[in-house]
């Protein structure tokens, strides 16, 4: 089995769906489409219910389900993949956009931010943790 290349920096390379009720979003999209789900440990290291993402015949990653506990609203949202999210975040303030939270430098995983676009709505990047 060959590996999959990395996604290129400013494309899609994740998303997320996220709810109060995690199990039944795992249950619906699962029995929907045959997804497989596993907790994200170092996510429930730090107290949050993360479940990774994986499709069916195929053990990569490609998404995540957030159990907001109802401390947010629902969503379904992408991810881009950036090099800065820091950068990233001051680039979408100067056109319009909003930074509605941004993570950067916590230990686990990688930094992370949540933004509206001009229209509002809502979509992600990351940076690889590392990088």
């Amino acid at each position: 089995m060959t590996t999959p290349a990395a996604p290129a920096v400013n494309t899609v390379a994740w998303f997320e769906i996220a709810g109060d009720d995690p199990e039944g979003v795992q249950r619906f999209y699962g029995d929907l489409f045959g997804w497989r789900f596993r907790t994200d440990e170092d996510s429930a290291a730090v107290g949050m219910d993360y479940r990774v993402i994986s499709y069916d015949g195929d053990d990569e990653m490609r998404g995540g389900v957030l159990g907001t506990g109802g401390g947010m609203p629902g969503h379904a949202i992408f991810t881009v993949m950036v090099r800065n999210v820091t950068e990233t975040c001051r680039k979408v303030e100067a056109l319009g956009g909003k930074v509605l939270s941004e993570v950067v430098g916590h230990e686990g995983g990688p930094d992370f931010a949540y933004l509206h676009d001009t229209s509002g709505n809502l979509f992600g990047v990351f940076a690889p943790a590392g990088s």
